[in-house]
């Protein structure tokens, strides 16, 4: 009878495939319905304003953001009616101390009608931003501009670019963890086949995801077009980036960590004088230490960290954070392949990396706090922003895996303290004395099929073998079940911070919503009272707009606005028109033209508010044949 002998190492993967399973189904939830990423990056204001009518045609465009940004001639475009490019083509720097502002000029003796402005840009942490807005001049009419409807870093590439990122960061993670992990905790692994592949593996992934992502860097970040990841002059254009340099940073110091990685694997596994052994590891755990921390900086000073506030505490926390992860992920993916692929592993090499578990998990929860601190802000930006929210979504993944880690903790220490070393040593011995002597048999048709048979066989009882004595051990196998939980919820861990680090920061949407027109919430029944400076530019130019809507809510409303100049005595004006505008429902603007009832005091019945919604009240004041301005505020009527 033929026995049909298992494929060498099925049973011992299931779980690990089961894992890479999960990885790749959660990497497909992120990104197969991704949407372009938040850059940190925001439009904060612009002159003239959305939806603004002006009387005359401005000198230039220009555009406020809430941190720096990298322009260029082509990054922003004012369209007229037609669709055709009616700026110069002229970037003007208009930035002044802390504010960021740059603009373009028009050209001379531009049409009356509706322009559309569309602009793109990088922000300073790496990510693109884009959007688009239009504003009238003389009235509105009818616009034939035509906009791209995928916002810059979205599609395909926006979705190839981010499967990247993670890969990078996983490849960081198996490569300074699993070194990590056998300097630390096991030198023996260096020996250990399956660890050499994780750390390999990890070096591979990272410098792969690195190409990648310098070569989608022109298509992310500009056309969206997948061919242009191969355009020369882009990609020349991408060196000299900030995030560019970055990258081929990265890539120059895997170069070392190939180097890194081939003495450890190579002459430091073949040392066999403990003195030696011990001295090479203090070189090489102060070699890759430098290496390591090189890698995260080029993550620390292209994004998150190298802007906003205190960048420079900032990235040196940065760093020491992701060391901290790949220190204990890393090192927990190391331990998970060493329990499933070896025969053993000394117990105090566990508790060594128990240890330095403990160790990673306290630097993160103080480098993780400072972050949180920095990037939200306050408290209400938690739960009202996208940030905060996934933000707490990490912190909830973490407690779940340190509370799976403290199980774990337990198991090891059962471990170190029921399990006898000697035994699963002798058993090991037993086993391979049991194992048949190999058979010579003369390379002659039928006894060389027989022969090869024979070795499959024997390899499958070696292996059937190895599995019983690991499997005997109910504290190895109850710390392995616990590590395997532990290394999924890292896989999903790892996948959120991905997405966290292109996520738009609390502490700048609500920068944004500060410097853009407040919102004031209507309460049914009663009038809607604002208050809002303006200035015209020109000869007593300076008052303010004192606006009522009564009674504040959809259907008709009775109008009455008043100015006021700088002393509280009412200010005469030529002309002063009022429109609003329902972005979210693409309404508007209305137009409202009240009626002169005294000085300084205009008023209209019957305004009609068709919906609820947050409407944009606009009130445009002419003090003179050309010296006129439009102020606005956002109100939500209910």
């Amino acid at each position: 009878m033929t026995a049909t002998a298992p494929r060498l190492g099925t049973i011992a993967s299931r779980p690990l495939t089961r894992l890479l399973l999960v990885t790749v189904a959660l990497l497909g939830a992120l990104f197969a319905g991704a949407v372009p990423a938040s850059a940190h990056a925001a439009l904060t204001g612009s002159d003239p304003k959305e939806g603004a009518v002006v009387a005359t045609a401005p000198a230039q465009v220009a555009l406020t953001f809430s941190e720096g940004v990298a322009l260029d001639a082509n990054s922003i475009r004012v369209l007229d009616p037609t669709g055709k490019r009616s700026d110069t083509a002229e970037l003007v720097n208009l930035c002044s101390g802390s504010v960021v502002k740059y603009g373009v000029r028009l050209r001379t003796g531009i049409p009356n009608g509706t322009y559309t402005v569309a602009w793109q840009a990088i922000s300073a942490d790496s990510h693109p931003v884009s959007g688009a807005f239009t504003f009238s001049i003389g009235a509105p009419s009818a616009t034939a501009a035509v906009i791209p409807s995928q916002q810059v870093g979205g599609g395909l590439v926006g979705v190839l670019y981010g499967i990247t990122r993670y890969a990078a960061y996983g490849g960081f993670v198996l490569l300074t963890g699993g070194a990590a992990f056998v300097l630390a905790c096991w030198r023996q692994g260096a020996t250990v086949r399956p660890v050499q592949r994780v750390v390999v593996g990890g070096w591979l992934t990272m410098t792969v995801a690195t190409l990648a992502m310098l070569l989608l860097r022109t298509p992310y970040t500009g056309s969206g077009n997948l061919a242009d990841a191969f355009d020369l002059n882009g990609l020349r254009a991408v060196l000299e980036t900030k995030p560019g340099a970055a990258l081929i940073s990265r890539l120059l110091l895997l170069g070392a960590a190939a180097l890194f990685v081939s003495v450890l694997f190579g002459a430091y596994a073949k040392r066999d004088d403990e003195a030696e052994k011990k001295d090479l590891t203090f070189g090489l755990a102060i070699g890759g230490a430098v290496v390591a921390a090189g890698l995260a900086a080029t993550w620390a000073l292209s994004e998150h960290a190298s802007t906003g506030l205190q960048p420079g505490i900032a990235m040196p926390v940065d760093v020491l954070h992701l060391l901290a992860v790949a220190a204990w992920l890393g090192g927990l993916a190391t331990l998970l392949v060493v329990l499933y692929r070896t025969p053993g592993i000394e117990r105090a090499a566990v508790l060594r990396f128990s240890r330095v578990a403990l160790c990673s998990v306290a630097v993160l929860a103080a480098t993780g706090l400072y972050q949180s601190w920095r990037q939200v802000g306050t408290w209400s930006a938690l739960v009202d922003t996208a940030y905060g929210q996934l933000l707490l979504v990490k912190v909830g993944l973490v407690a779940v895996l340190v509370g799976t880690a403290s199980v774990s903790r337990r198991w090891t220490a059962r471990l170190s303290e029921h399990t006898a070393p000697e035994a699963e040593a002798a058993a090991i011995v037993e086993q391979r004395a049991s194992e048949p002597e190999p058979v010579t048999v003369p390379d002659d048709g039928e006894d060389a099929k027989r022969a090869a048979q024979l070795a499959r066989q024997r390899a499958a009882m070696s292996t059937a073998r190895e599995k019983r004595i690991r499997d005997a051990d109910p504290e190895r196998t109850g710390l392995r079940r616990t590590v395997l939980a532990e290394a999924g919820i890292a896989v999903v861990l790892l996948a959120v911070t991905t997405v966290l680090t292109s996520t738009e920061p609390g502490r700048t949407q609500e920068a944004v919503d500060r410097a853009r027109a407040g919102s004031e919430v209507a309460v049914a029944d009663r009038p809607v009272d604002i208050r809002l400076p303006f200035d015209t530019g020109g000869q007593n130019g300076k008052g303010t707009v004192k606006l009522t809507l009564d009674p504040g809510r959809t259907g008709a409303n009775d109008l009455n606005v008043r100015l006021e100049d700088p002393s509280g005595k009412p200010k005469d004006a030529p002309e002063l028109k009022v429109s609003f505008t329902l972005a979210a429902k693409s309404v508007g603007p209305l137009p409202v033209v009240p009626d002169r009832v005294a000085a300084g005091h205009w008023s209209a019945s019957g305004v009609q508010i068709p919906m609820a919604g947050d409407w944009q009240i606009s009130v445009t004041v002419r003090t003179s044949e050309i010296d006129e301005t439009t102020v606005d505020k956002n109100v939500k009527i209910g």
